[in-house]
């Protein structure tokens, strides 16, 4: 009886690794080709265009305040000259403050923009594996090893978001 069961055990292995259906998608090439990419991008290109905009105004305000400081007569009080230094301390951190929410706020709205271009992606991901029965779908961007079995599932997906493999068009400038 043992030997019975550890021969059906034996034989059954082999049919339940062979069962399992393993692919890949290529995410990036997908994302790539995706057309809310360019809206995104134009979005992001617009709204970094307008904190550089401010960002070169602020600096040459801080040039033209050193510049000033820098021309003040050898016989300026001193208290004159502290407030000067003061107000070019304040500025510059000022810039820094600026900077550094600017930053966030552009990679704030870059994750706003991407977010539902992702979850399209993950859907028709998710939907390629149901309906081809795949046990798991990796992404390709890092395979240490892809095998003959392994199924490439990047023209499925591409399918299932209604896409071609031209790329999107670059946003104009």
């Amino acid at each position: 009886m043992l030997k019975k069961l550890l021969l059906a055990v034996l034989v059954a292995a082999p049919m339940s690794l062979f069962a399992q259906k393993i692919a890949y998608v290529n995410t990036q090439e997908v994302f790539q080709l995706m057309p809310d990419v360019k809206e995104a991008d134009a979005k992001l290109a617009e709204v970094s265009k307008k904190y550089e905009t401010e960002y070169k105004s602020l600096q040459d305000e801080f040039n033209k305040k050193i510049q000033e400081f820098q021309n003040l007569a050898q016989d300026t009080p001193e208290s004159i000259k502290e407030r000067r230094q003061q107000e070019l301390q304040e500025l510059s951190q000022k810039i820094q403050n600026f900077e550094e929410v600017a930053g966030k706020d552009i990679q704030r709205q870059q994750q706003t923009l991407l977010a539902p271009i992702q979850e399209k992606i993950k859907s028709a991901i998710q939907a390629v594996g149901q309906e081809n029965a795949y046990t798991i779908i990796l992404d390709s961007a890092q395979p240490l090893y892809t095998g003959p079995d392994a199924v490439n599932a990047t023209p499925l997906v591409k399918k299932k978001l209604n896409l071609s493999d031209a790329p999107a068009a670059a946003p104009a400038k």
